[in-house]
């Protein structure tokens, strides 16, 4: 004898049974949601790795001569540390994507790059020189280059600045259809905190922005050197004024990039290549000294600079 479900049980079952399959295909387009998700996630970092290009430098070990085996630990610990700069920078180039201006990879990744490796290189050239030919012109291997979309990259944040112009005028020609003198003094005044009036307003602009930028201050390097010998002494004024200089360049770039960059722009792309500059040159002075005398030790503690406001 069949044992039929009574009409109740019947809906009950076909109630569930429904609510079950409903939430399977929910639970199946859900899935593929995350799933397709993911996969445009990872697209989109791969074609932010490959849109930003990469940075390549020359080769130094190749360049090098026959290393004595009581600088082979100081030289292959530079040599290491040259391809941690080429990491770091190029993880950089990745996290900074769409920041700052057309010149902000040259400014802030590819020039202290640049500082540091000089100063590893003469590391490594220092040290293969107190027991043998110190080599020369590896400083010429410093410098290094973007490869593949980085250039396009600067480019496109470079003609976005110009649409960003092209929206100020628009907002000019808005003003210019004010009514009256009261529209016509908004305009003399916007124009005169901006461009300044003649020569008198760009000089007063200039000043302003030197007190606004601050100056950089650096610790007094010819001060802290022994008896300098007369052999180095040439080299070694000669160094001593390009800190000078270095210093004078460094405050110059401070007021002309008021404005740019984010929070840590001066210290990335003004104090950290300053204090590699400087690195280089007191090593420099401290190697002219050493060959006749003995050689000052600490110098690159004088190296950092501070923005005094």
């Amino acid at each position: 004898m069949s044992r039929a479900l009574p009409k109740y049980n019947k809906r009950r079952v076909a109630v569930i049974g429904g609510a079950a399959a409903l939430a399977l295909t929910g639970a199946v387009v859900v899935n593929s949601a995350l799933a397709g998700e993911s996969s445009k996630n990872s697209t989109a970092n791969a074609n932010t790795l490959a849109s930003v290009g990469t940075i390549s430098c020359p080769d130094v070990a190749s360049q090098l001569p026959a290393i004595p085996a009581t600088a082979k630990a100081e030289v292959d610990r530079n040599l290491a540390l040259l391809n941690t700069q080429i990491a770091e920078a190029n993880k950089r180039l990745v996290d900074t994507v769409g920041q700052g201006g057309p010149n902000f990879v040259n400014n802030a990744i590819l020039g202290p790059l640049k500082d540091k490796r000089v100063s590893t290189v003469n590391r490594i050239a220092t040290a293969i020189g107190r027991t043998a030919a110190k080599p020369q012109g590896l400083e010429a291997l410093a410098p290094c280059a973007l490869n593949g979309g980085g250039v396009n990259a600067g480019g496109a944040a470079g003609n976005a600045g110009n649409q960003g112009n092209t929206g100020n005028k628009g907002n000019a020609g808005n003003n210019g259809n004010a009514n009256g003198n009261a529209g016509n003094n908004g305009n003399g005044n916007a124009g005169n905190n901006g461009n300044g009036n003649g020569n008198a307003g760009n000089g007063n602009g200039n000043a302003g922005n030197a007190g606004a930028a601050g100056t950089i201050s650096c610790p007094d390097v010819a001060s802290q050197l022994p008896a300098v010998p007369a052999t180095a002494k040439a080299e070694v004024d000669r160094n001593l004024a390009l800190l000078n200089t270095q210093i004078a360049e460094a405050n110059k770039r401070l007021v002309d990039t008021v404005g740019q960059g984010g929070p840590n722009f001066v210290n990335n792309a003004i104090l950290g290549p300053l204090k590699d500059k400087r690195v280089s040159t007191v090593n420099r002075i401290a190697t002219a000294i050493g060959r006749t005398a003995a050689k000052p030790q600490g110098l690159e503690a004088l190296a950092p600079c501070t923005l005094n406001k």
